[in-house]
């Protein structure tokens, strides 16, 4: 357990759930919010404290869930707010938050602020977004949205351009307006009312855009908005919350996630996901990963955080590869390998995320484009070959990286569909459910499902995995992560082969003195098997 005057989301592990591809209750084949809750069970034997739930608003999936047109009632493909309701309560008597994801930064263009909007510049929710005048074929600037194309589009009516910073149904709010967040804070408190456990805000650090001076995230403004968000909605709560900040550093994370309390509880750091990405250029533009500077980076954030902030833990997300297929083996060592990436993860400081799907090793499924549904996909497809890339290379990088490798349905069993849906799957199961599923992890004593949840209750269990400090160990060692975590009279020793070769006495005894907590392979001394991973405790009188 926490010590008592630690919040209770620093000794938690949080799995994120992405809706529509979870559990399909009414064979339309798009998970619902009835299915989440009848697979409620399986979470609390997995022994999660939370669930971060992606989108279930109102919406007209443009950016399946990430536009919303209500953000007080639910999508009818997911339910009702009764179902939601009930979710909450049903997650509450089994001691499982649930965390809505909020999306804040932006709207859709079928909100009804949008919608009176874009009627005339006298309306008075016209400044409810980012405009500004020009001319239809000479847009503002050079800036482009996330998913290709200009981040301006043209409105007639009004004669000017809205801005947009993902897709063109996605215009952004502007936050300079104080009714705007006005409205923002009686939406975050709709939900407070009903009970959720926290908030993970989407692509936070963007609500501050200065568009004249090209500036995306982190612009002046924007601890000062959190701040107001904080005092107005969550703050002095044992709500947690979680800020998506793509252009965070070690210095502003800890502005972010003060203990003081000012702002969010964490924020989502992406400097170790781009890792295996060329310099300078976009995700698709694909690199091999370079390891050393892995272990450089995560452990620059878990010194760099240790005492004056917290991190979030996470391989992935609805947005990124599976970690198995991505950075370690998907084929003979899928099992080890899966293992040891959760091994490294679990043990160090900040809070865990598991994705839906990772307690299993679910991997990559390398479809045709014709099988793909995700808007960054299809438009990075489009726009690559019309830039003069091969086919075969630009299917190499979707099977890489695209967003859909996270969203299969969830493998449940052997049957049709994996159990996902008795209907026609919204996006196509992947093959290898046969193999790889929750009934046969769960019946199976040494499965990813059975380490995943052995990894949980360690972290229940010892303070140390919430309270240690964190020394980087063998740092100039091309195969092996090993770092060590101090707290009290105790010392977590971490040991993961990142490689599928057997590496031959490397492990000091040092490291070995202790109780050996868990392993993927039965211990051998001072060897290392093809991603190996071990955790020791040594307690001192």
């Amino acid at each position: 357990m926490a010590t008592a005057k630690s919040p209770w989301w620093k000794s938690a592990v949080i799995y994120q759930i992405y809706p529509r591809s979870f559990q399909d209750s009414n064979g339309d084949g798009i998970g619902d919010l009835q299915g989440i809750t009848s697979r409620l069970d399986y979470l609390a034997d997995l022994g999660i404290d939370a669930i971060w739930l992606s989108p279930v608003y109102r919406s007209p999936q443009d950016d399946n869930g990430y536009d919303i047109s209500d953000y007080c009632d639910i999508d009818p493909m997911f339910g009702t707010l009764a179902d939601m309701d009930t979710l909450i309560g049903e997650a509450r008597k089994r001691n499982i938050r649930i965390i809505m994801d909020l999306v804040l930064n932006h709207s859709s263009d079928e909100h009804p602020w949008f919608l009176e909007a874009k009627k005339s510049r006298d309306n008075p929710f016209h400044d409810y977004y980012v405009w500004r005048d020009g001319n239809e074929d000479v847009p503002p600037n050079d800036m482009k949205a996330c998913f290709g194309g200009s981040a301006w589009t043209w409105v007639p009516d009004v004669q000017q351009y809205y801005f947009h910073q993902f897709s063109v149904k996605q215009p952004d709010l502007n936050w300079d307006n104080p009714k705007v967040r006005e409205e923002i804070y009686k939406i975050i408190n709709f939900w407070i009312e009903r009970g959720v456990g926290g908030f993970r805000l989407d692509v936070i650090d963007q609500i501050a855009k200065e568009p004249d001076l090209k500036i995306t995230n982190n612009g002046p403004m924007l601890h000062a908005y959190i701040r107001e968000m904080n005092r107005h909605t969550f703050g002095g709560t044992d709500l947690v919350t979680v800020g998506e900040a793509w252009g965070a550093n070690v210095d502003n994370a800890k502005i972010y996630s003060d203990p003081s309390g000012r702002e969010f509880s964490m924020v989502f750091q992406f400097e170790h996901i781009g890792l295996d990405q060329i310099p300078g250029k976009e995700k698709w533009d694909l690199e091999p990963l370079d390891w050393m500077e892995l272990k450089k980076v995560l452990s620059k954030w878990q010194t760099g955080l240790h005492g004056c902030g917290w991190n979030s833990l996470f391989w992935n997300n609805h947005d990124l590869p599976r970690i198995v297929s991505r950075w370690g083996d998907d084929g003979k060592y899928r099992v080890e390998s899966a293992k040891m990436f959760a091994t490294l993860l679990h043990g160090m400081q900040g809070t865990p995320y598991i994705y839906q799907g990772e307690e299993l090793g679910m991997t990559n499924a390398p479809y045709d484009i014709s099988d793909y549904r995700d808007i960054e996909t299809l438009h990075i497809y489009r726009d690559r070959l019309a830039e003069g890339y091969a086919e075969e290379d630009v299917m190499r990088s979707i099977h890489a990286k695209g967003r859909d490798n996270a969203r299969t349905p969830m493998q449940w069993d052997g049957s049709k569909n994996a159990g996902f849906t008795v209907g026609e799957p919204w996006l196509k199961v992947n093959p290898n459910y046969l193999q790889i599923n929750a009934a046969g992890e769960c019946n199976t004593a040494d499965s990813v499902f059975a380490y995943y949840k052995a990894l949980i209750a360690l972290r229940k269990k010892y303070p140390i995995f919430a309270e240690g400090d964190y020394q980087l160990l063998m740092g100039d060692d091309p195969d092996v992560f090993a770092y060590k975590r101090t707290w009290k009279e105790q010392t977590l020793y971490v040991i993961c082969n990142f490689h599928a070769k057997k590496l031959n006495e490397v492990i000091p005894e040092e490291y070995r003195k202790g109780t050996l907590l868990i392993s993927n392979y039965a211990e051998q001394g001072s060897s290392l098997k093809p991603y190996e991973a071990r955790i020791y405790l040594e307690q001192r009188n």
